[in-house]
């Protein structure tokens, strides 16, 4: 509900019983922000993860990159000097985001590039040192995620540049406990490229590139097929099912502020997604149980489909097993060819046909009408590749690419049954870890200078969180536990009353290889 329409239903209110005055719609968002921190901080003081997923942790599969252009801000809305209530908590700190793009444009040759792949053209794979436009203080926001939560984000003033996904990405890096397989871009066959130019130039972040580049698979259709089945995620081992569009799903959420937060003040702004953030991964956090089993069973029924399908194609083609894996192994190494190498191969050919069709044009000069061969015009439409036999027909690249595809798709669902397991033990072992931390939190030394009655308030704040995280576990556990021994998912309408058992510990969600 937007602020204006809250405000207005309050003074109906006010009307309805007979009370007089209206509300300040100003002095309500500055009251209503200034109680929104306020309570971050006392879910910062009980250890509450806002920016952290439980499914993810401690290794996480994927995050996803990319920016959001209408998040702008108008430079005409001067900014007071008055901080924002969430200064640093979602949004980077623009002095810092501007000091890392200064030494890493300082320590490599800034070239613009042009942004080409194939036909396409991308905006987000141009790098420029200047602001697009002078109407606009902050031209929209770089966001990451992961396969569920928002993790971070930072204000862009110079268009969508490689250096703001690369702050984000060394964040990352540095804050995770564990390690990140999978960097998901819309421009990852541009991005990774330039990584790799840049960490020549500054070692320290050559422990990016241990990240594997993920061409998110909506945009992987707009590059060259050689793009895609390189750095495609469809086409990544161990990506499982992963999109790597969050963002898009994120910045559709985000852009409902768009129209308030271009005219807002920047600590505004910065407050108002903060509380959007914050908003969208305490949903995702709270319906968890319930995402990973109903992607569970999706993932069943679709692998099974795909199998079958796969399975009707290797029977129409009257092929076996082995030749299915070589056809695979075949596309993959026709994908790795550089283009250079293509481009080098076709100029030989088209000069050969040339040669060969000045021979066959010079023959039928002084042949027979009768022996007169094929022309040479119908001679230089003619396409012969190196990876096709004069024996095969012109289709069989096409045929191998179709159950290239079937087969990647197997093998993708596959992985996304084992992740999503990975990723619901992940999940209950971060509840039962969170139960421990309340309970130690009212003995936290940091706290024995509290007055009594703040000692007794956070008493009680931690008491009412555990009773709920207690209900939660009960859920959660009974959720998963139906999920993996193929049953039915149901409904809980009530709550079971008992304590979560002492046993009750990851092994409870362990299958067997079967499973």
């Amino acid at each position: 509900m937007s602020l204006k329409a809250f405000v207005k239903m309050l003074d109906e209110r006010t009307a309805h019983f007979g009370r007089t005055g209206r509300i300040s719609a100003d002095a309500f968002s500055k009251s209503f922000l200034e109680w929104s921190a306020v309570k971050f901080e006392v879910d910062r003081m009980c250890k509450e993860p806002c920016f952290s997923c439980p499914a993810c942790t401690p290794d996480m599969l994927s995050v996803s990159v990319d920016g959001n252009r209408k998040l702008y801000r108008f430079q005409s809305n001067a900014s007071t000097s008055e901080q924002g209530n969430f200064e640093g908590v979602f949004i980077e700190k623009d002095e810092e985001v501007a000091e890392f793009v200064k030494y890493i444009q300082r320590h490599t040759n800034h070239v613009p590039g042009k942004g080409l792949c194939g036909s396409s053209s991308w905006t987000a794979a141009k790098e420029s040192s200047k602001k697009s436009t002078g109407k606009l203080d902050e031209e929209g926001m770089e966001i990451d995620v992961c396969r569920l939560v928002l993790l971070a984000a930072l204000n862009m003033f110079r268009g969508e540049i490689f250096a703001y996904p690369l702050f984000l990405q060394r964040k990352l890096a540095a804050n995770v406990p564990g390690h990140i397989t999978f960097l998901c871009s819309d421009v990852a066959c541009k991005y990774f490229p330039y990584l790799t130019k840049v960490a020549q130039q500054c070692p320290e972040l050559w422990n990016l590139l241990s990240m594997r580049p993920f061409l998110s698979v909506m945009h992987a259709k707009a590059p060259t097929w050689k793009c895609e089945i390189k750095w495609g995620g469809v086409f990544q081992d161990g990506a499982g099912s992963t999109v790597g569009e969050e963002v898009e799903q994120v910045n559709s959420f985000l852009s409902r502020a768009a129209i308030t937060t271009k005219y807002m003040s920047k600590a505004g702004r910065t407050d108002m997604l903060t509380l959007l953030a914050l908003g969208w991964n305490k949903r995702k956090v709270e319906q968890l149980g319930r995402t990973l089993s109903q992607r569970y069973l999706k993932i069943i029924r679709i692998l099974r489909e795909q199998v079958e399908s796969l399975n009707a194609t290797r029977n129409e083609l009257g092929v076996d097993d082995d030749t299915l894996q070589q056809w695979v192994a075949d596309v993959q190494k026709w994908a790795e060819d550089s283009n250079k190498r293509r481009r080098r191969i076709r100029k030989v050919i088209l000069v050969e046909k040339k040669r060969l069709a000045a021979a066959v044009d010079d023959y039928n000069k002084l042949a027979e009408p009768t022996k007169q061969i094929v022309s040479s015009d119908a001679l230089m439409q003619t396409d012969i590749w190196p990876w096709q036999s004069t024996s095969e027909p012109a289709a069989d690249l096409r045929t191998k690419r179709k159950v290239f595809e079937k087969v990647m798709a197997v093998r993708r669902l596959r992985e996304e049954e084992m992740i999503l397991c990975r990723e619901m033990r992940h999940h209950w072992t971060v509840l039962r870890m969170r139960s421990v931390v309340l309970g130690t939190i009212s003995s936290d030394s940091s706290f024995v200078g509290m007055s009594e009655d703040a000692q007794k308030g956070l008493c009680s704040l931690v008491l009412k969180k555990q009773s709920e995280l207690k209900a939660e576990m009960l859920k959660v556990k009974d959720v998963y536990k139906r999920i993996l021994s193929h049953q039915p998912l149901l409904e809980m309408d009530s709550e079971e009353e008992e304590d979560i058992p002492d046993d009750a510990t990851e092994s409870d969600l362990s299958t067997s290889d079967e499973d």
